[in-house]
């Protein structure tokens, strides 16, 4: 792991070595932008022409000395600010995927300096050096700019440069690698059941350690909890835990079980990771330190997989060779009082799990909107705003406003979208069919639902 931090340093120490400063060019004439919808054009601008077609010669070899030889030599010079020079001049905005991908591991105040005013020639709009990767960023994602040409190749080294853990997580798969950043902090990469190891990452549990609802006394009654059932048996997952561990790995009900929380999200989800398609073993969850937007990037420690987090799929790897999709059960978010008044046999995750912590990001660091890139978001609910999502038989996703939802079931009322029927459970909302069975909901946060599932339907419309 220190070599993984002494890699990180490197990359800090190119901003001393740049003195040259980049200038303004003509505009480039390519084909029109496809149109976007009128909220994104609205917040963002309208999007800068994009080329098609191979790089030159001349770019593939500057962006090679820019992107992977100053990572290969850890340096940067005259070299590779002449590079960046003859890149922004191309005015190719797909090319600025690879200078937002250097900026979020640039530090040093001259270089982003210079990645910024790059950045803006490329996307013909001026950008402020103050969180000008997050800006620049959420443009390249709202405005849907295509990926450069061996666009994976050149990522991979500029992450693997700074972390060497990753260079078996960055391979062609079914995965969009412009979206995927660094959520700053370091892989977890420990073997199956050593978790009680300490480590330089967010730190998964497996098999933790669980009491009887009685001999929680640590838990208050209104302290938040993630509530799960399976075959008849209960157990909470303390939201302060979950924010410190972000992944456990488990077994309930004699189901093995990989639930993964998002704090970014908002978002608890348990997906059953036993009886799984002939010849695949149980994936072993962990937290890979990287994000796709917002959104925590998990993988199979074995096997190295990595799976869309939200969708419970394998993308990468030997699992998405095999089509690996995980089936998930409901997640119930309520509160501790509520939860085991309801449940009295249910068990609950240790108090030690916690490691002495007790973050709230959700009114903390994150009360006034995502911290990490996004792009754009469907306008019809604010960013953070409480759902419930869940497929239905037809396929179709579908998004319950989960206070409204909540007002109309303590009502009475009966909320019913095609096979799917919500009903409470503890102080928390979970969708079942006709027949009462669980049909694998959780709550979230509408921005990381509305973009893994850009279709969604909205209840109430």
């Amino acid at each position: 792991m220190a070599s993984a931090i002494s890699s990180q340093s490197r990359i800090f120490y190119i901003a001393s070595l740049v003195t040259l400063s980049m200038f303004w060019f003509e505009t480039l004439q390519a084909l029109e932008a496809v149109p976007l919808p009128d909220y994104v054009i609205a917040q963002y601008g309208k999007p800068p022409a994009i080329p098609e077609g191979p790089l030159s010669e001349a770019l593939q070899s500057a962006v090679q000395v820019a992107f992977v030889d100053s990572m290969i030599r850890s340096t940067w010079g005259r070299d590779q600010t002449l590079a960046l020079a003859e890149i922004a001049e191309s005015k190719d905005p797909r090319i600025a995927w690879i200078i937002s991908d250097l900026m979020r591991f640039t530090a040093g105040r001259e270089l982003n300096a210079i990645l910024t005013n790059a950045a803006s020639d490329m996307l013909g709009k001026k950008f402020q050096n103050e969180n000008s990767w997050g800006i620049v960023t959420d443009h390249l994602i709202a405005w849907d700019i295509p990926a450069p040409p061996d666009y994976l190749r050149v990522k991979r080294a500029i992450f693997t440069g700074i972390v060497p853990g990753w260079d078996r997580i960055f391979v062609e798969g079914k995965i969009d690698w412009r979206l995927v950043s660094w959520g700053g902090v370091l892989i977890d990469d420990r073997a199956y059941d050593t978790t009680d190891e300490a480590c330089n990452c967010i730190p998964a549990a497996d098999n933790p350690e669980v009491s009887s609802a009685k001999d929680a006394a640590w838990l208050k009654d209104d302290d938040i909890v993630f509530g799960i059932r399976v075959n008849g048996e209960y157990r909470a997952y303390p939201r302060r835990i979950m924010e410190v561990r972000e992944m456990v790995n488990d077994t309930l009900g004699g189901r093995h079980l990989g639930i993964p929380y998002c704090t970014l999200c908002g978002a608890a989800q348990a997906y059953f990771t036993d009886q799984l398609p002939e010849g695949i073993d149980r994936p072993i969850l962990r937290t890979s330190g990287l994000l796709i937007r917002s959104n925590k990037v998990m993988y199979d420690v074995i096997t190295f997989s990595v799976f869309d987090t939200f969708l419970g799929k394998a993308v990468t790897g030997p699992l998405a060779e095999k089509n690996l999709q995980l089936k998930q059960a409901s997640v119930v978010t309520t509160d501790w009082g509520t939860w085991k008044k309801a449940h009295p046999e249910t068990t609950v995750l240790v108090e030690s799990l916690a490691l002495g912590r007790d973050p709230d990001f959700r009114n903390g660091r994150d009360a006034n909107g995502p911290i990490f890139p996004v792009g754009d978001v469907d306008p019809r609910l604010p960013v953070h705003e409480d759902i419930i999502g869940v497929i239905t038989a037809s396929g179709k996703p579908v998004a319950f406003q989960r206070s409204k939802a909540f007002v109309a079931l303590k009502q009475g009322n009966e909320i019913v979208y095609e096979n799917i029927r919500l009903s409470l459970d503890a102080g928390g909302i979970k969708a079942v069919d006709a027949s009462g069975s669980d049909l694998g909901s959780h709550q979230a946060f509408w921005f990381a639902w509305s973009q893994f599932h850009p279709q969604t339907a909205l209840w109430p419309e």
